[in-house]
Parts: structure tokens; sequence; C-alpha cells
């Protein structure tokens, strides 16, 4: 008789939508994802980025080759996002299908606007909300119409740790982060029985970061001395607690802090 898979199947024949998923974190998460029997729609806004990440993934998990797929999404502009988020969730419901998705998950980020306050704008603050905050509360807005009606299913975001721990000159970033914690909180009222949580990253090592490798290897040293673990986060360990939000499903309304200890400090 074989030994049963009471935790191991759970994300079995899952259906997983990951916007921002062709690189980063967003990207360990789809591996993950695999790994656990899940069919994967990685999406993002750069068409070459997702080929190559589509083809990196059935290169690494062939047997899983049919199960993976990647499409295009323009988060960048506020007049068009709620046309992009409608096209992307319809398009993936149907390339995987026509059944409803059981798990989305928002990674999508841009390069981190920090600014003085003197600097500030109603402009730039529109913009550096753009893609990390106004997305993914939009793309709420499709999740009941395309996920299954089940506590089995779940939407998951991402803020960062600069929601907990202020830094200088991050006071537009940082509000629009520790604004999350409620959108979570709210939207699993709003959308249940589908679970809403959330995952709060501290300085994780990825190609985000818009600097040279000297200046990022340095940066990532000085980590090393402000986090209880020694070093900074990888996307692979931090893609561990988006599972968790998957497959437990008494988990709603939480938000997940994975940051080496980055906040007591």
């Amino acid at each position: 008789m074989p030994d049963q898979k009471k935790y191991s199947n759970k994300l079995h024949g899952s259906r997983v939508l990951i916007i921002g998923g062709s690189s980063g974190i967003g990207f360990c998460i789809a591996e993950v994802c695999l790994e656990y029997g899940a069919l994967v729609s990685i999406a993002s806004s750069n068409s070459s980025k997702i080929e190559a990440a589509v083809s990196k993934l059935q290169s690494t998990y062939p047997s899983a080759k049919s199960n993976i797929h990647g499409q295009t999404v323009d988060l960048s502009k506020s007049d068009t996002l709620e046309s992009e988020l409608k096209t992307l969730f319809e398009q993936t419901v149907k390339v995987m299908g026509g059944e409803k998705l059981d798990h989305v998950i928002f990674t999508a980020g841009d390069a981190l606007a920090t600014m003085k306050l003197a600097d500030i704008t109603m402009e730039s603050i529109l913009k550096a909300g753009q893609i990390r905050f106004f997305a993914p509360l939009l793309a709420a807005k499709f999740v009941p119409e395309h996920v299954k009606n089940s506590h089995k299913s779940s939407y998951t975001i991402t803020t960062g740790s600069i929601s907990e721990r202020p830094m200088p000159d991050w006071s537009v970033i940082g509000s629009f982060a520790g604004g999350h914690h409620s959108m979570v909180r709210n939207l699993a009222l709003d959308m249940k029985p589908i679970r809403v949580n959330g995952v709060s990253p501290g300085v994780v090592d990825t190609e985000l970061w818009s600097m040279s490798k000297e200046q990022r290897d340095q940066l990532m040293e000085q980590i090393s001395k402000k986090v209880a673990t020694g070093t900074p986060g990888k996307p692979e360990w931090v893609a561990e607690s988006f599972l968790s939000c998957m497959r437990d499903y008494n988990m709603d309304g939480a938000m997940v802090r994975t940051d080496g200890g980055g906040l007591f400090m």
C-alpha cells in the first residue's frame, strides 16, 4: 500500500497565475509550484524575459513542459491598467484549458522610487504606486470572477519591510507598503471565502537592484551585518513563504514577514 500524500499533493493540478513571474522571487515561486505539480502561468511586461523564463523552466522541468505558460502584461499605464488586467485573467484561464484558477500571486515591481521629501510631487507619488500598489489592488477586482470560489483558493500580494521599519527618503514607497497590510485584511473580507494574504520580504538579492555588480555586492555585504541570519535573503528562500500562503487553508488576512530578523536588529 503506497504512502499517503496528505501534504505534498496539495498543489498538484492546481492553476497558478504569477504576475511578475519572469525573474526574482516570482520566478522561484514558479519553480516551487512546478515541483509540487501545479500548472503555472507567469506574466510580466517584457516579452523577451517571459520567453527566456518559460524556456528556462521548461528546460529545468522537462516533465512539466506543457504545464508552463507565459503572457505579457503592461501595468505601467494608469489609463490601460484595467483592460490589461482583464485580458490577462481571461487569457490565463483560456490557456489553462478554460478552468478557473486556484491561486493568483502578485510579485511585480519596478525600481524603488526613493526620493527626498522636498522633491515629492503628485506625479511622482502616483508613478511610484502604479505597479506596486494600484495594480495589485485593481487586480483583486478580477480574482472572484476567474478564481474558484473556495477557501482552498488564494490571492497573495507582496510588500516589503519598509512597511514596518522606516528609513530616510522612503516616505512614498513606505506609505504604499504600509497600505498593503490594510489591503490584505480588507480584501480578505471582500473576497471571502477566497483567502487573501501578503508576504513582506526584507532585502532580497535579486536583479531588481539597479546598480553595478560591485555596488550590489557591497550592499549585500552591508545588509549581512544588519540581519540576525548574517546573510541577505535569496529569492528561492522567500518563495517558501508564498507556498505557505497557498497551502495553509486556514491562513487568511495575514502578512508573513521573511526578513532574516532584520526588523529587530
